[in-house]
């Protein structure tokens, strides 16, 4: 792990299956995270969504690195007309019934550090409330 590196990691009471459907399928996503109808849980397929604060959205464009079903899956995390490149992978461990679930975020530091929208804390309380609250309350239900 590198100082840029973002890790937030979460105990959810549910079990890996349910927390891997609702982290893959886009009817699923929607719900919690983002509403990417194109997204396929497969090595080399492309997605993209706009997200971001209520004053300024950003066109996110990804690229999936890596599946091993019910165990990671990493993609690139980029934005249209900005510099920088990074790396979102979710791990799933078993923890019993429930699951334990790790997210890095890598290569921050590439994006412009002099938006505030980019920073570090920024990123933390974005996945915070999107693992912490909204993916939590999802698996939970």
């Amino acid at each position: 792990m590198k100082n840029e590196d973002l890790v937030v990691e979460y105990v959810l009471i549910a079990p890996v299956e349910d927390v891997w459907s609702a982290i893959t399928i886009p009817k699923k996503m929607k719900e919690w995270y983002f509403d990417i109808p194109d997204f396929k849980p497969e090595v080399s397929s492309q997605f993209q969504f706009s997200a971001g604060s209520e004053q300024k959205k950003y066109l996110h464009k990804c690229r999936i690195m890596e599946v091993i079903p019910h165990k990671k899956i990493s993609y690139t995390w980029s934005y249209v007309d900005l510099p920088g490149m990074s790396l979102v992978s979710f791990e799933l461990f078993h923890a019993g019934t429930k699951t334990r679930l790790k997210l890095t975020h890598s290569g921050l530091l590439t994006f412009p550090q002099d938006l505030t929208d980019f920073n570090i804390k920024s990123f933390t309380a974005g996945w915070n409330q999107l693992i912490g609250k909204n993916l939590k309350t999802f698996v939970e239900k």
